[in-house]
């Protein structure tokens, strides 16, 4: 006999949003602005994510009714402003051309790949992402910050997944230079 597929407790509100329900989508909104607040400053910088926040809740909006209940609201919610950043950088990206930009290799590529270690202040970490060429920063941050597999991630960013892998190291050791510790270099 096959088991209903189970929905979510999540489609209650999901079903008040669409109904027009007196503060269901302010709810929605407090529950889950924070976390898409925090992955869109780290995917396209902070100048740019209090637009895009407004904009990944527009889209939910309209998309609302999409939302099955398979998963939570807030993984659903994830997975379309993860999207809406990576599409915003790519339209920055074919207007800049920062998409097509590679990695300087102004460093020995002799460090390896893994997890930066050692205590960085959140503001340094902050602007050396921002240094980061859009693809490897969309990398890193999908992978690194937010725990997607480089299959996922090659496909939001329409790349193979050797190259998501690629981004992701020349990213973490870029970060490492940048991020180095600052003894006996002259301060700017």
């Amino acid at each position: 006999m096959n088991e209903p597929a189970r929905v979510h407790p999540d489609m209650a509100l999901a079903e008040r949003c669409l109904s027009g329900a007196p503060g269901a989508f302010e709810e929605l909104y407090r529950t889950h602005a924070r976390r898409l607040f925090g992955l869109a400053c780290r995917m396209v910088g902070r100048t740019e994510a209090e637009d895009l926040l407004q904009e990944i809740f527009l889209s939910a909006h309209r998309k609302m009714a999409q939302y099955r209940g398979q998963s939570a609201l807030g993984t659903w919610l994830f997975r379309l402003g993860a999207n809406l950043c990576v599409d915003h950088l790519r339209s920055r990206g074919n207007r800049l051309n920062q998409l097509t930009d590679v990695i300087d290799d102004d460093f020995d590529g002799t460090a390896s790949s893994g997890p930066i270690l050692g205590t960085v202040d959140r503001l340094d970490l902050e602007r050396a992402l921002a240094a980061l060429p859009a693809r490897a920063r969309s990398v890193f941050v999908l992978h690194d910050v937010e725990g997607l597999e480089h299959q996922e991630i090659a496909t939001m960013l329409d790349i193979a997944e050797g190259t998501s892998k690629s981004q992701l190291h020349k990213a973490r050791l870029r970060l490492r230079t940048m991020l180095a510790p600052r003894s006996g270099r002259a301060n700017p």
